[in-house]
């Protein structure tokens, strides 16, 4: 595997590339390439048509984007821990989480009605494009959605037949699992608080730091480390550093995505920039400013942003937009990422992690935040 090299001892140990966490990067791209070769070859030998269609799509999608932020917190987890034990486990569930995060887009994608994801069809879009000509619209938004579950599906198998494959071969196995068992439970509880806040017009602060939390900042962040960390066998109060400083990250990124829904440009974020204000989806943005404007007595920026109300025409959009910015919610969030942004460094330090892991930590909390170290510690 490109970045490992083997030992007389037996586990391979790192060469200079896994020091880093874009070699760390660059190397689960290799494994995911292998992985996937040898899945879609499997199934082929169970059905070529289930494989031409589903299997070789979610390989494609798996491989064609991504920024692979989760590979680098599994690296920055393991490498606090002391980087000890086998490299090659890490990035094994690096790439694990990595099919895991298929399974949640294309699965995201259907519960929300997105149309693009990585500046293409969305995978429920691809499938019903797809359908017999003839059937009608209906059997083919139907076909799309049923198909698309299925592709979720199988990213979720994969991941769970990686992720358990590394846990047999490790000493430190039952403390991944657990860190695996408890992750994949939390992203269920936060999709279905996600839908059931829309189901049910929820509008607190309190609610979408909620569903932000499991949904994506234990996800994405918090046990992402906690998994890395394992498999170096990390003390409890390691995992608890970390932990704390992933929740703190992890909300940061999701804050800072729930801006790019609002505002990002479309060309950039490859997704739609307003699939969330037409549907009035609950995030930390909307309900800090559904918050401020009943302070100010704002009855527009209430009327046009509470749950329920309709947004036909993008004009409907730019004034949400302008609400948003009018109450100062705007400015509000990014206060709080540049606030979490601080605190997680601070929680990182607190693990032990050597000045140059923390260096990594650090830059990659920089990317999904949006913001520098000197300005969160202005913040915080």
């Amino acid at each position: 595997m490109r970045g490992l090299r083997p030992t007389a001892a037996g586990p391979a140990e790192p060469d200079d590339a896994l020091l880093t966490v874009s070699g760390a990067t660059k190397a689960v791209e290799s494994v995911l390439e292998r992985v996937l070769d040898a899945r879609t070859r499997q199934a082929r030998e169970v059905d070529a048509v289930f494989a031409h269609d589903i299997a070789v799509r979610v390989a494609a999608f798996v491989l064609r984007g991504g920024k692979r932020v989760r590979t680098g917190f599994v690296w920055c987890g393991w490498r606090a821990a002391g980087g000890s034990g086998d490299p090659a486990a890490v990035m094994r569930t690096a790439a694990a989480l990595e099919l895991l995060q298929a399974c949640a887009l294309i699965h995201d994608d259907v519960m929300d009605g997105s149309l693009l994801r990585r500046g293409s069809p969305a995978i429920h879009v691809e499938f019903a494009q797809r359908h017999r000509p003839g059937k009608g619209n209906g059997f083919a938004k139907s076909f799309g959605t049923s198909a698309a579950v299925l592709a979720g599906d199988l990213a979720l198998a994969w991941a769970d037949d990686l992720l358990t494959e590394t846990a047999l071969g490790s000493p430190h196995g039952s403390s991944l699992f657990d860190e695996w068992r408890s992750m994949r439970g939390e992203m269920v509880a936060g999709q279905y608080r996600d839908i059931h806040a829309q189901a049910s017009g929820s509008g607190g602060v309190e609610e979408a730091l909620t569903i932000a939390t499991l949904k994506s900042a234990l996800y994405t962040v918090a046990r992402p480390m906690a998994l890395g960390a394992s498999i170096a066998g990390a003390d409890g109060r390691e995992l608890t550093a970390l932990r704390a400083a992933g929740r703190c990250a992890g909300l940061a990124f999701q804050l800072r995505d729930d801006l790019l829904g609002a505002f990002g440009d479309p060309a950039v974020t490859g997704k739609p920039s307003d699939d969330d204000l037409r549907s009035r989806k609950l995030t930390y943005l909307l309900a800090v400013a559904l918050r401020l404007a009943d302070a100010a007595d704002d009855r527009d920026a209430t009327a046009v942003l509470a749950p329920g109300a309709q947004t036909g025409a993008d004009c409907g959009v730019e004034r949400m937009r302008a609400a948003l910015e009018r109450t100062g919610a705007r400015s509000a969030v990014e206060a709080k990422i540049a606030e979490l942004s601080g605190a997680g460094r601070r929680h990182f330090a607190a693990s032990g992690a050597c000045p140059a892991v923390r260096q990594e930590f650090a830059a990659l909390v920089e990317q999904v935040s949006g913001v520098g170290s000197q300005h969160a510690e202005e913040i915080g």
